[in-house]
């Protein structure tokens, strides 16, 4: 009985397999991780590109017509040359093996199995990206002039074309037409500070702005300027505009009214009698208004005030020429300097009885005076159109009156 259940044993055993050596399982393990790992790393993941997508690619080959570009997928992509069109030379020039260039997928697979790229393409849409966010912020951009129509400028922004309204920009006349066409010829190739007004990338509408750029750029230069002037401070400036009240003088980042009473020394009816737009001036800070972000200004307080030499320059007696610069019922006055002005009373225009001193001098008229009285701390002078003392100073009082 033991020799038989001996030999059903034996019988069984033979078609048992033999164990497995524990070094093979985990040669075997280990291998099948290193697959795993192989296969989920991006690196080795071949990407799923469609139309539209942008990528950051490879240079691996540069052909006079085409660029050869790893992007990841099966196969390599090709740019051909009408794909690189606003590439600069520079740029192209520059590109070796191994550059990083961000391409633009036109074709995800072409008969070759290639992809067909565009760097023009995925240029633009870097830079409706950079454009949609300077909008958002409210940044200010540069871009260049590259032509210009009827109604403004175009500039390039990178393959994306924008327009800039002639009515918002600082260098385009508001005069004929032919004068605003001279000026946009004028600006092309040239580059301008813009703002993005408006941007609707579906139907590829770019609006911009220079007005808006300079003035932002104004205000927070104009912040700055404010905090470190002070009343006293005597700056160089440009004459920007002229109005009836008075001039804006640029000092720096900021306009400061020079009232008309401010400009000179001397009777000035309208500011356009001494200055123009572009005009160098010295002027004197007068006040600072912070919270309007208002700047008065003063010319004449940069020159000397005539009134303080008359005393030394000027007796009485003395012959001295002067302009008629205004005539009123009692009298005319005449400037003599700058500053320093003389009225001829009626009564010492003649020995004859007059009604009006229209009768014997007109605005404008050159004359010879001869000072009557003279008081230079109330910046007074009498005058007089008799030069010889024959017939007694009888108006002496009247010409040195308060009247003017």
């Amino acid at each position: 009985m033991e020799e038989l259940k001996g030999t059903a044993l034996d019988s069984d055993t033979q078609d048992l397999p033999e164990p497995r050596d524990n070094g093979m399982i985990d040669e075997e393990a280990e291998e099948l991780a290193l697959m795993e790992r192989f296969l989920s790393d991006p690196a080795h993941d071949y990407r799923n590109l469609k139309y539209g997508d942008t990528v950051d690619g490879t240079v691996m080959r540069i052909d006079k017509d085409e660029i050869l570009v790893d992007i990841g997928a099966k196969a390599e992509g090709i740019v051909p040359s009408r794909e690189m069109q606003s590439l600069p030379a520079e740029d192209r020039a520059a590109l070796r093996i191994g550059s990083e260039l961000l391409v633009f997928i036109v074709q995800s697979e072409d008969k070759e199995g290639r992809a067909i790229l565009s760097v023009d393409k995925a240029r633009q849409e870097k830079s409706w990206r950079v454009l949609q966010t300077a909008y958002e912020k409210s940044d200010v951009i540069t871009a260049r002039v590259v032509n210009y129509n009827k109604g403004g400028l175009l500039v390039n922004l990178d393959g994306v074309r924008g327009f800039v309204p002639a009515s918002q920009v600082n260098g385009i006349s508001r005069g004929p037409d032919t004068q605003k066409q001279s000026d946009m010829a004028r600006m092309v190739n040239t580059d301008l500070q813009l703002k993005v007004i408006e941007i609707n990338r579906n139907r590829n509408r770019l609006i911009l702005s220079e007005r808006q750029a300079v003035q932002e750029a104004r205000e927070s230069k104009k912040d700055e300027l404010l905090s470190r002037l002070k009343e006293g401070d005597v700056r160089t400036g440009t004459i920007s505009s002229v109005c009836d009240f008075g001039a804006f003088v640029d000092i720096g980042g900021a306009d400061g009214l020079v009232h008309l009473s401010e400009i000179s020394w001397s009777r000035v009816k309208h500011p356009s009698e001494v200055l123009k737009p572009g005009d160098k001036v010295q002027v004197s800070i007068l006040s600072i208004d912070q919270d309007r972000k208002r700047i008065a200004l003063s010319i004449k307080r940069t020159q000397n005030e005539p009134w303080t030499r008359a005393g030394e320059r000027y007796q009485l007696g003395q012959i001295v020429e002067g302009t008629i610069t205004q005539l009123a019922s009692f009298g005319a006055f005449a400037r003599i300097e700058d500053g320093i002005e003389g009225l001829i009373h009626i009564s010492e225009m003649g020995d004859d009885r007059i009604q009006h001193p229209k009768e014997v001098v007109a605005e404008g008229d050159t004359i010879q005076a001869r000072i009557i009285r003279i008081d230079p701390a109330r910046k007074r002078m009498g005058l007089s159109l008799r030069l010889s003392r024959e017939g007694g100073d009888a108006g002496d009082d009247a010409a040195g009156s308060d009247t003017d």
